[in-house]
């Protein structure tokens, strides 16, 4: 049985990746993949585990029991998701973003690199990649008008988002288990993982510079004009303060992320819609034809234009994988890697590879099964760094990339020709100086 689990998830790995080749949408083989993992596994009643991370062992559970807790933890990340796209788009609805874009002078290629990859870097540190993924893509749409430039933008915010991501404690949610699971605290984290993240970051962006996609100007002239409402300004500082209230909300209560996602979404949609109110009110003085009906809300408005496909897409991706993990397949596969290399970095490294192709959240839950090191040892640092840049490597092998994929309409193959080797140079550029940093500097 375990054979057919294998090949079922193959499949529908395939019809993923060649999802413009058959015309069929990524999430139908996604949701399928899932749907039919489980009904094997209900229907030939196979025995299904949870990973106990402090006995490094499997311990039998209930099929029900199980999936409850993958679809909880699945529908945290998603629930988080959706607060911060509507956030997103809020500020969009505002044309918040034109502030941002006021800021951009020049029209050179090169420097609009360096620009966007820099605050991918900084802004996912603090908003996480996923966030910042969303936001610069948006800004990259009102920036470049020709689609086949932006198609490279993206891929290096991707790069340098996912980057930015496994320095800080916030930036992605393995690092962030990690973080909660007591394996790293924030400033060790930051001390071992800045530098090599930033050497992860740089190093496809100086490469990427001499590309023919990055030479020469953008089209057309930039525009100035202010934002189209008087509230944009105030959009964006409120929106993107309440996404970094997030981690602090966290902190404080110890409730999970997508709680405080919500409250500031709440807060956010308040404002918005006291705003739209004064907007409307002022526009209509005088006018008795008008009639509340003509009034739109910007918090409908901006749920309406959320990517839900690749909410969707998420869904069946994250329960697939966690179907394997259930089996214990991801724990034996992890041993037995351990097992055949008994060097450390080289296994962490595989990590990084194995991120691109499968979730790096199940690897980080099985790595954290494999290894009894205590809390901030150099390998839990280094696999929050493998796990987190590693994904880069293929387009759905992040978040950062799935979002990416869905608002760009991104194909699989073209990024994979493009862009994996780039992040793949990135990756082990950044390794060798997370190497180098803790044999000499740090731990020597």
């Amino acid at each position: 049985m375990e054979t057919l689990i294998i090949i079922v998830f193959l499949a529908g790995y395939l019809a993923i990746t060649l999802e413009h080749n058959l015309k069929i949408d990524k999430l139908i083989p996604a949701l399928a993949m899932m749907a039919i993992l489980w009904a094997i596994i209900a229907l030939t009643h196979m025995d299904v585990f949870e990973v106990n991370a402090e006995l490094r062992e499997l311990e039998p559970t209930h099929i029900d029991e199980i999936l409850l807790h993958h679809l909880g933890k699945t529908a945290e990340i998603l629930v988080f998701l959706l607060g911060a796209m509507t956030i997103v788009e809020i500020i969009d609805y505002f044309d918040g973003f034109a502030t941002i874009k006021g800021y951009i002078r020049t029209r050179s290629k090169r420097k609009l690199l360096w620009l966007f990859s820099i605050l991918a870097f900084i802004l996912s540190a603090i908003i996480d990649n996923l966030t910042a993924t969303i936001v610069l893509i948006t800004i990259l749409q009102k920036v470049i008008n020709d689609r086949n430039t932006r198609l490279w933008f993206a891929g290096m915010i991707i790069i340098s988002a996912n980057a930015g991501g496994a320095w800080s404690p916030i930036g992605d949610v393995t690092t962030t288990m990690l973080w909660i699971a007591d394996k790293v605290s924030a400033g060790q984290l930051v001390i071992h993982v800045l530098i090599p993240s930033i050497v992860c970051m740089v190093v496809p962006t100086l490469i990427a510079g001499r590309f023919k996609a990055f030479q020469g100007l953008i089209d057309g002239e930039l525009d100035e004009e202010a934002p189209k409402s008087k509230y944009g300004s105030t959009m964006l500082y409120l929106g993107l303060g309440a996404i970094v209230f997030v981690p602090f909300f966290k902190t404080i209560t110890h409730l999970p992320p997508y709680v405080g996602m919500m409250l500031s979404l709440a807060v956010v949609a308040t404002f918005a819609e006291i705003y739209s109110n004064k907007k409307f009110n002022i526009s209509n003085v005088g006018d008795g034809e008008h009639s509340s009906e003509g009034h739109h809300s910007p918090v409908h408005s901006s749920l309406s234009k959320i990517e839900l496909p690749s909410i969707l897409f998420f869904l069946g991706i994250l329960l697939a994988v966690a179907a394997l993990e259930s089996l214990g397949m991801l724990f034996h596969y992890a041993e037995s890697l351990n097992e055949a290399i008994p060097n450390t970095d080289i296994v962490v490294m595989l990590f990084g590879v194995g991120s691109a192709v499968i979730d790096n959240v199940p690897l980080v839950a099985a790595s954290m099964g494999m290894f009894g090191e205590p809390l901030d040892s150099p390998l839990w640092h280094f696999i929050a760094y493998s796990a987190g840049t590693g994904g880069s490597m293929l387009i759905i092998g992040s978040a950062a990339g799935v979002v990416a994929m869905g608002m760009e309409k991104i194909d699989f193959f073209w990024y994979l020709k493009k862009i994996a080797w780039l992040a793949l140079v990135g990756f082990v550029c950044g390794a060798v100086a997370f190497i180098l940093l803790r044999d000499f500097v740090l731990h020597g």
